[in-house]
């Protein structure tokens, strides 16, 4: 007997939605690295530990959210492109800015940092997400690897 789709897949099924936590917010809109270290600083800059936040935009550099992809230790934070582009997947998202501190307070991207940046630039430009930036935070201030980089990121 053929089972019936209905009652073998019955408490296995999945939904995947996204959950807006303050849905009456004002527009944010997101136009150069400034904009975008203004919302991240005080989340990153008071971390004693490595933080690595994802910032998700849509079509016209609207926020959509921002989600702490990492937490790691106070000198290194691994990264995968499977799981920081998960959210920008769920909600939509047409670019991400990528955010971390420096609890060290050093400004320089290290050479993970420039490697894991050209990683999810390429597993974004796969997706169809562009990454816009990478800012390195610290108590000293910001630094984008957009500004500092070849033009790698546009916005």
């Amino acid at each position: 007997m053929k089972p019936n789709f209905n009652e073998s897949y019955k408490g296995i099924r999945c939904r995947v939605y996204l959950v807006r936590e303050n849905p009456g917010s004002d527009v944010i809109t997101i136009n150069n690295a400034d904009d975008a270290y203004e919302l991240v600083r005080d989340e990153l800059v008071n971390s004693d530990r490595e933080r690595f936040l994802s910032v998700m935009l849509n079509v016209k550099n609207h926020l959509i959210g921002i989600e702490t992809v990492y937490i790691g230790s106070t000198h290194a934070c691994i990264i995968s492109a499977r799981d920081l582009f998960k959210s920008a997947i769920l909600s939509n998202a047409s670019a991400v800015i990528l955010a971390h501190n420096h609890p060290s307070d050093d400004l320089e991207p290290s050479s993970n940092d420039l490697e894991i940046t050209r990683n999810l630039i390429e597993a974004g430009e796969l997706l169809g997400i562009k990454v816009l930036d990478h800012l390195i935070v610290s108590s000293r201030g910001c630094r984008s690897m957009r500004d500092s980089n070849d033009n790698k990121f546009k916005y």
